[in-house]
């Protein structure tokens, strides 16, 4: 790993940026994050901030990073000892408003972006998105108003190839407005990776509260806002659905497949919170409870699962998510489920769930 390079003319040349920092002509050739292979393996990635001081925040990977100030320039960097096969959503922190990397065109929303090593697996069918890019919405709304929830929320529908088995969405908001699914669904249908689906996107207005392993989500779900979407227009099949969520999300599928084994049969599960037993969350360290948590326990009595498919994928830089997620694996496997496993180049990150989302999804319906 390369440090201290402030002793160079322009440490930057080896990552392909000529010119002296801090000049025009360095600046318009400026495109980072930049990547290069780092002594014992793993890379070095360059990024590069223009003006005030800033601080370069990871989603769930790493701990903050400071950056550097080149001589008495507007250059601002940060050179990232990372480890092969990494995924990460970050950010520049400068005092208290969050920004974009002016110099990455891969976003997340209005004041994300995202990073890649080189040797990451792409993740075709999603498109780069710009910070200041406006994603496409569905164009039908179900506005639902939900007795057993409480609330009102939009709820977007979306007919894959014409519509088909209906894909739940958990958190779909993220989905809509961070990260193009429908774009990315209907790209991955195009090229003959998804059969025709109809996507609903169920916004999420208190995660903890509603994905705890409580029965009112799921109540909701199967009389309230399922019969919305048999009634919106949209080619849907209820019949066979599938339930596709991230973290608490996650749990909260599978905590369904438990209990409400009629509704829920189809998982697509990115990065489960197995970990989750009441009060937890509240606590110095929330995974560092009973390993695989009340779900767990509750998978040890050996319920049913032969009708259960269920696809689990987590990041393998989630070194301390893996036992929780590892062991529900293996206990909903002995419970007779069919189970897919794998691991995404990623932390505990959406950008890294990406392309297991869609071939989860595609997978659970067989």
């Amino acid at each position: 790993m390369r440090l201290g390079t402030s002793g160079r003319e322009n440490s930057f040349v080896e990552f392909g940026l000529p010119g002296t920092p801090g000049t025009d002509e360095f600046w318009a050739a400026a495109g980072t994050p930049v990547s290069l292979p780092a002594d014992g393996g793993g890379w070095v990635t360059l990024f590069l901030w223009r003006g005030s001081p800033a601080v370069l925040g990871f989603e769930s990977w790493s701990e903050p990073v400071p950056l550097r100030r080149w001589g008495d320039t507007d250059c601002w960097y940060a050179e990232v000892r990372m480890p092969a096969r990494l995924r990460v959503t970050y950010q520049f922190l400068v005092d208290d408003a969050a920004h974009a990397d002016p110099f990455n065109p891969v976003g997340a929303g209005g004041d994300r972006s995202i990073a890649a090593t080189p040797d990451a697996p792409a993740q075709p069918h999603w498109p780069a998105v710009g910070a200041t890019d406006v994603l496409p919405l569905p164009r039908t709304r179900i506005r639902w108003s939900s007795e057993r929830l409480g609330g009102r929320r939009t709820v977007r529908v979306h007919p894959v190839g014409g519509g088909g088995p209906v894909v739940l969405l958990l958190d779909g908001d993220d989905w809509l407005y961070l990260h193009p699914a429908m774009t990315a669904f209907d790209a991955a249908h195009a090229g003959g990776e998804m059969p025709a689906v109809t996507l609903v996107f169920l916004p999420a207005t208190d995660r903890e509260a509603e994905f705890a392993c409580r029965p009112e989500l799921w109540e909701a779900i199967r009389d309230e806002l399922l019969p919305l979407v048999a009634e919106s227009g949209v080619p849907a099949d209820p019949d066979r659905l599938v339930v596709a969520g991230q973290s608490l999300g996650g749990l909260s599928a599978v905590y369904a497949a438990l209990e409400f084994p009629d509704l829920v049969s189809r998982i697509a599960c990115q990065s489960g919170s197995f970990w989750w037993t009441p009060g937890a969350a509240d606590l110095p360290d929330p995974l560092g409870g009973p390993v695989g948590g009340t779900l767990a326990a509750r998978l040890r009595k050996r319920p049913d699962l032969s009708g259960l498919r269920v696809a689990f994928d987590v990041g393998e830089h989630e070194t301390a998510m893996l036992p929780h997620c590892e062991l529900t694996e293996t206990l909903a496997e002995r419970g007779g489920a069919t189970v897919r496993a794998s691991r995404s180049a990623s932390g505990h990150d959406r950008a890294g769930w990406r392309q297991a989302l869609l071939r989860d999804v595609a997978w659970a319906l067989g």
